[in-house]
């Protein structure tokens, strides 16, 4: 698994995630939703992820959407 493969997992994982804690215990959850999406808005802006920085210093390999 590359990158650009991993940050969309977890971007969908951490969505699935905050919607499902929204409808079960609390509404505040759709911030986590919502912080993913403006993070993932703002990494197609300007280039840089944070997750893809991470993942990178934890050996992911490289792939071609985050260099």
């Amino acid at each position: 698994m590359n990158i650009d493969r991993a940050v969309m997992a977890l971007a969908g994982t951490l969505t699935m995630v905050g919607t499902i804690l929204a409808v079960t215990l609390s509404p505040w959850w759709l911030l986590l939703t919502g912080f993913v999406g403006l993070n993932l808005l703002q990494a197609s802006i300007t280039g840089f992820c944070p997750a893809a920085s991470i993942l990178s210093r934890l050996g992911v390999q490289r792939g071609c959407a985050f260099r």
